[in-house]
Formats: structure tokens, sequence, C-alpha cells
């Protein structure tokens, strides 16, 4: 089971306020901000029956294991219903990604299969889906 993941990032702002629009239909917001080490950073997740769940987290500058951000990656966020996929990829649109695929279904990989894929600003494909009927 996947615990978190982490993005290094070359515009901080610019990212939190791309993830902060089209992840909040999805129920993720800013869990935390701070320095450390030297670093920006910020965590994004959202509320459970035992508190909050950190999963996501963005740090702005280089790795000490190599790539100074994080590129071609693919992550799709899971997403309640169709309208919540709807309004996520409309607050990415709104807020710097690109389109890499609007709302819709994906009958080639099941028949509830309902995403919307976005670009970032740093060239993820970034995926809100539900796999849920309308």
């Amino acid at each position: 089971m996947l615990d978190h993941m982490t993005f290094r990032v070359t515009d901080l702002a610019a990212t939190r306020k791309l993830y902060e629009a089209a992840l909040a239909p999805l129920g993720y917001k800013v869990l935390h901000e701070f320095e450390f080490d030297g670093q920006k950073m910020f965590g994004m997740g959202f509320d459970t029956s035992e508190g909050t769940k950190t999963t996501t987290w963005f740090i702005q500058g280089a790795s000490e294991y190599g790539e100074p951000v994080t590129r071609g990656c693919h992550l799709a966020w899971k997403a309640p219903n169709r309208a919540a996929v709807d309004a996520f990829y409309a607050a990415a649109m709104a807020n710097g990604a690109r389109d890499n695929g609007k709302p819709g279904l994906r009958s080639h990989y099941h028949p509830n299969y309902y995403g919307a894929f976005v670009i970032d600003l740093h060239g993820n494909n970034i995926e809100a889906v539900t796999h849920q009927p309308e």
C-alpha cells in the first residue's frame, strides 16, 4: 500500500496553486508547509476518521539523488464521482496545467473508467479517475 510520494519542483508557489485547486474536488488540501534543511516544502492530504493523512509532498529544489525536478511521472488520484473528475480538470486547466485528455469514459480500460488527464508544470501526467457508474 502506498503511504506517500514526493515531487521535486522549481516553483513551489505555482505548484501549490495548481495542485491545491486541482485536488480540492477530490478532498485534498494543504496540511503542512514549512522549510527543513534549507528546502521549502508543502504536504497535501485528506481527512480520515483517524485524523489527517498526508500523501503527497512537494519540495522546491533538487534532490541529492539526481534530477532537479520530477518529470514524466504518471499519477492518478481517485475521485469519488464523475463530477469531481470534471472539477479536477477545470481547476487544473485554470491554474497552469495543459490538456492531456478531457474528462470522459475510457471504456478500453473498463466500462466505468471515467478520467481526465493534465500535464503539470514539470511535465508529469496527472489524472483524476473514478470507477463508479454515473
